[in-house]
């Protein structure tokens, strides 16, 4: 039997389907990619924006079509939350939510066996644990990514996050160790920790996650430990501190900012102002004193009620903390949400504007940062092969480097020196 994952969506998406893949895999499927035939389609679905939902339905749509015999899937965000309207996407054999993801497996032979359509989305409820589903190996990747929590307690204005995840649900932290134990046996040398809301780890179990990184950077094997996404007010100066002195925490922030204008962070209800978030960055600087480390983020464009002067001073906060990389998104309107009610929408082409100004200058200060690393030695781990020696990669601060490395192999990490940015990719040099 064969089987065809598609996933949209955040890094914790692509950690759900890997586990999907092994338990399959298990089953005795082989796993194919998107284009060739195939028993079972599963879309591991984001719901993020309105578009995601449209990816989700076109892909199923297409499956289904061109494989009419075959079982098709939809589980994940969307279904989560908007069960009503996911159940009525006929086209999908089983829909089923973010929950109970060890029974996909289960409904899909009954399926294959003949049995009739299938809807089983169980709503979020307070006081659920967290679903456990370990990944030994991941095929296209040379770092790992373990899924260390789920769920988020906040109420962004723009976000139907909480809605789909439910409330913040911590993994036992012996689980977390024990996976990464095994992935260092398989080879790994870098581990992404990921979550929907990772500085939320251990609100609802009793610790926190800095706690958690320094009993991860205890595990012999891994060398480099990263972490996704973070809210700037839940870092404290004692956790900050406590971060820097891990070795093995590569260096790299992804404080999640959203827009560089208080007044607009305001109105998205997120919880710091755009002068709370420059502290937060001054005491990381602060905190690693000499030694180099990188900020990136997110940035919104075009929210509800934002005038031009706000987007100026959104664009402005970027150079002033000079971050590495910037992901910018238009606004997207998504329904369930309370900003999709807010009055002062903002028409569809001045988003778009302000989305390609906000991208121009991001890459304008990305230039300046990578100009600043010129000549600095770092360690890279090997990614894609372009060639039998030449790779790309990361560093430490993920910088993306291309270097020949003739005798290695992906996976391994290496010692280089960086030399200069060619608008993709900084060329760097074995030391």
């Amino acid at each position: 039997m064969r089987v065809c994952f598609y996933t949209l969506g955040c890094k914790v998406n692509l950690n759900e389907t890997g586990a999907l893949e092994q338990m399959f895999r298990s089953a005795g499927f082989t796993i194919v990619p998107e284009g060739e035939e195939a028993d079972v389609f599963v879309v591991n679905s984001c719901t993020v924006t309105n578009s995601g939902d449209q990816k989700s339905r076109k892909w199923l749509r297409r499956a289904k079509r061109e494989n009419p015999g075959a079982v098709t899937v939809l589980t994940g965000c969307y279904p989560q939350a908007f069960p009503e309207e996911a159940a009525r996407f006929l086209e999908a054999d089983l829909v089923c939510g973010n929950g109970d993801r060890k029974a996909i497996l289960e409904n899909v032979m009954k399926l294959l066996d003949g049995h009739e359509r299938i809807v089983a989305i169980a709503p979020h409820a307070r006081g659920e644990r967290f679903e456990e589903l370990p990944v030994e190996r991941f095929e296209t990747h040379t770092r790992a990514f373990i899924k260390v929590e789920d769920g988020c307690n906040r109420q962004c204005a723009y976000c139907v996050i909480p809605r789909a995840r439910g409330p913040v649900r911590s993994r036992a932290e012996e689980s977390i160790l024990n996976e990464l134990h095994q992935l260092a046996a398989a080879g790994y040398r870098e581990v992404v920790l990921s979550a929907i809301s990772l500085p939320s780890y251990g609100l609802d179990t009793g610790t926190n996650l800095v706690e958690l990184v320094e009993h991860c950077a205890q595990v012999e094997g891994i060398e480099r430990i990263r972490l996704g996404s973070l809210d700037p007010d839940m870092l404290t100066p004692e956790y900050i501190a406590r971060l820097a002195a891990v070795d093995k925490l590569c260096p790299q922030f992804h404080l999640s900012l959203q827009s560089g204008c208080t007044a607009t962070l305001r109105r998205m209800r997120r919880v710091y102002t755009a002068e709370q978030y420059a502290e937060v960055v001054e005491n990381i600087r602060s905190a690693y004193g000499d030694r180099p480390v990188s900020f990136t983020t997110d940035c919104i464009c075009g929210f509800p009620g934002e005038t031009e002067a706000d987007f100026e001073e959104s664009r402005a906060f970027l150079k002033k903390i000079g971050f590495l990389k910037v992901h910018v998104f238009p606004y997207s309107r998504r329904s369930g949400t309370p900003a999709y009610d807010f009055p002062g929408q903002i028409h569809e082409r001045d988003k778009q504007e302000r989305s390609r100004a906000m991208n121009a200058a991001a890459e304008a200060i990305r230039k300046e940062v990578l100009a600043g690393y010129e000549g600095m030695e770092d360690d890279v781990l090997l990614e894609t092969p372009l060639s039998e020696t030449l790779f790309t990669g990361y560093t430490r601060l993920y910088v993306p480097v291309v270097v020949s490395a003739p005798g290695h192999a992906s996976g391994e990490i290496v010692r280089v020196r960086l030399g200069a940015y060619d608008g993709e990719r900084v060329r760097a040099a074995l030391v």
